[in-house]
């Protein structure tokens, strides 16, 4: 059901696209063209009235409709794009090629078109009570003495030596960088302290370091990579004039009930057994991820999913695009990444075609499953899965909720917690094996086949 003035009409097209022909009703055109009439009334002066308060038809009127009215279109095309899939009901895939009738006179309706990519249907095969591996916890000793080498590791404590630097000792020094007798931006640093062997530096710098004592100058010869982060030194061979200030060597703490008392635990055994607990309840829900994706693709590979090239692309693309966003918000920039990966943008859109192939193939089964079970998520699952959104807003679920509705968002998040249950439905309906019988009958038979 619509929740705008938006109406659309859906034809699907080969290789899981579709046009999706919208209509944006008259009421809302003039709606929206008064709104963009009040703002440009802010920014311009008429006689006879005050700034901000012009009425939107003077506005009209000064301007020229059409001016006002691609104004609203520009401004509310976005809104009118996310109604219209809205309303056609669809998961859009990829870029849209939009398409933007002519603009409307007064009284009609606007008209645009959009083909775009959409989310492949699947043809369910079995998928309920599918025998599948399912591997057995286990937490060896091993994990647990890597776990407290790690906790000794944590609670070391630098002391300083009067000796040469070894390799896992700590540096701390002055150091003043220069190419070609020249300093340069960012190459000078005081008090700095590095543990040789760590490899934090430019390769090469730490095992200069190799040997030398507090007090001792040395000149530490290195070529930054070629790849280097500042491009003004990649490739550049330079020299940094360093002073060792200290030489500190690590010291871990004795594995006994003195160590286990520092941890708030009254022996070396209870905190080994705290260790392994904890471990084997990280391993049990691990498995359980493992288990429940593993179902999920042996029910995608008992179904008939087609999965056009074009919309592996998109999708790769889509994910690259993803990335980049997420990426942006660590404060790093995309070309960064681009040279620590050593690839371009396009071999790493190729390079995740395969999971973006998994991916829709999953998606595509889930919503088949949605849809054969009939699954659709009560008020009080939704007003659950919104209870920590609304306690971080400092608002009630119930307003929350409201506001989802109001905004045409409720149908994402109803969607997604469908999806869950989907997944959660048939991980509890297979039948766990060990993955020795399932690796067996892999090797006999493959759905399909």
């Amino acid at each position: 059901m619509a929740t705008t003035s938006v109406t659309t009409t859906v034809t699907e097209l080969p290789e899981s696209r579709v046009r999706v022909q919208a209509e944006v009703a008259p009421e809302e055109i003039e709606r929206r063209v008064a709104q963009a009439a009040r703002a440009l009334g802010r920014s311009l002066r008429v006689p006879g009235f005050r700034n901000g308060k012009v009425p939107p038809p003077v506005i009209i009127k000064r301007v020229g409709r059409e001016a006002v009215l691609d104004e609203a279109v520009r401004d509310s095309l976005a809104r009118w794009y996310s109604a219209a899939i809205d309303d056609a009901h669809i998961v859009p895939i990829g870029e849209p090629d939009l398409d933007l009738g002519d603009l409307p006179g007064e009284g009609e309706s606007l008209h645009f078109s959009i083909e775009v990519g959409v989310r492949p249907t699947a043809a369910l095969g079995e998928y309920k009570g599918l025998e599948v591996g399912r591997r057995e916890p286990e937490v060896s000793e091993e994990a647990v003495q890597e776990e407290l080498e790690g906790l000794r590791e944590r609670t070391a404590t630098l002391e300083m030596v009067e000796r040469a630097a070894q390799q896992g000792d700590f540096v701390v020094m002055d150091f003043l960088g220069s190419i070609d007798e020249v300093p340069f931006e960012g190459g000078e640093g005081r008090d700095q302290m590095v543990e040789l062997g760590s490899d934090r530096l430019v390769p090469g710098f730490e095992q200069q370091l190799t040997g030398a004592s507090a007090g001792e100058e040395r000149t530490v010869a290195i070529t930054f990579p070629d790849e280097y982060g500042a491009e003004q030194l990649a490739g550049k061979e330079a020299e940094f004039a360093v002073t060792v200030k200290e030489v500190k060597e690590k010291r871990l703490p004795e594995l006994d009930d003195l160590f286990a008392a520092d941890q708030g635990f009254d022996s070396l055994g209870e905190l080994r057994e705290d260790i392994r607990e904890r471990a084997a309840e990280a391993e049990a829900t691990a498995i359980e991820g493992e288990f429940r994706e593993t179902v999920l693709d042996a029910v995608v590979a008992s179904a008939k999913v087609d999965v056009p090239a074009a919309l592996v692309q998109a999708r790769a693309r889509e994910m690259w695009e993803q990335m980049t966003h997420s990426l942006s918000h660590q404060g790093i920039p995309k070309e960064t990444y681009l040279q620590i990966s050593g690839k371009d943008e396009e071999q790493i859109v190729e390079d995740g075609k395969p999971e973006a192939e998994i991916a829709l193939r999953r998606e595509a089964v889930l919503a088949a499953v949605v849809e054969a079970e009939g699954i659709k998520p009560t008020e009080d699952e939704v007003l659950e899965a919104l209870a920590s959104s609304a306690e971080r807003e400092k608002v009630s679920p119930k307003k929350l909720l409201e506001r989802l509705k109001s905004s045409g968002r409720l149908d994402d998040l109803e969607t997604d917690l469908a999806t869950r249950r989907a997944v959660v439905l048939l991980a509890e309906s297979a039948t766990p094996i060990t993955v020795e019988q399932a690796q067996a009958r892999e090797k006999l038979w493959t759905p399909g086949k």
